[in-house]
């Protein structure tokens, strides 16, 4: 059984956090960019569902495990036109058949997952032949002196934030999963703290 906490006030302080100025400026970066039928992995409160374009997507699928979360996406503000189905379901273990989707779009979503290594298997397995993996996580810094802060701070952030941790690589695992990232981008969030601000984004084929 959920706590309150979990019910209530994780759902609404992971909305607030997740809609800030930055995380919102990269969600641009790589939304935009989809294309065809599209599968987003951990829909959340539905907050990429503005920067889609419906003249490129045909349909998207949002799946996260969250009631909570699921009931504000079906409330989210999107583009006119735009197909969204929001179902139940954790990135690790899909109810898809291989190679559906055209674009896997994965945002702030690997921090929380049980098993990233799982999910971008996963979602290697629903990409078509020459299917995009569009990301922008927030993970791992790359300078050790911000790691030792966000190894410190890491316990108490995943008491209250569902689970999210602050050390987990996100384009070195992209990698890993089987994936060839065109670009690798990262950056410090501005007006966020440097222990949870290291954000990396792009978009990657399977190798």
């Amino acid at each position: 059984m959920t706590s309150f906490w979990d019910r209530h006030v994780m759902p609404r302080l992971i909305g607030c956090a997740c809609a800030s100025k930055p995380i919102m400026k990269q969600r641009e970066k790589v939304v935009p960019k989809a294309f065809g039928k599209v599968l987003e992995l951990g829909v959340g409160g539905g907050l990429n569902l503005r920067c889609y374009d419906p003249a490129r997507v045909e349909s998207v699928i949002g799946v996260d495990p969250s009631l909570e979360l699921r009931d504000r996406a079906l409330a989210a503000p999107r583009a006119e036109g735009l197909a969204v189905d929001i179902r139940e379901g954790v990135a690790e273990s899909l109810p898809f058949a291989p190679g559906g989707f055209d674009c896997v779009v994965c945002t702030f979503t690997l921090c929380s997952v049980q098993s990233p290594a799982a999910a971008l298997a996963e979602a290697r397995r629903v990409l078509r032949p020459g299917g995009l993996l569009l990301f922008a996580e927030h993970g791992l810094a790359p300078d050790e002196r911000v790691v030792r802060w966000q190894r410190r701070l890491e316990p108490a952030w995943k008491a209250i934030a569902g689970g999210c941790h602050l050390t987990r690589p996100i384009t070195a695992a992209v990698t890993a999963a089987g994936f060839r990232v065109a670009a690798e981008n990262g950056m410090y969030l501005p007006g966020t703290p440097r222990a949870l601000g290291w954000s990396e984004w792009g978009e990657a084929k399977a190798a």
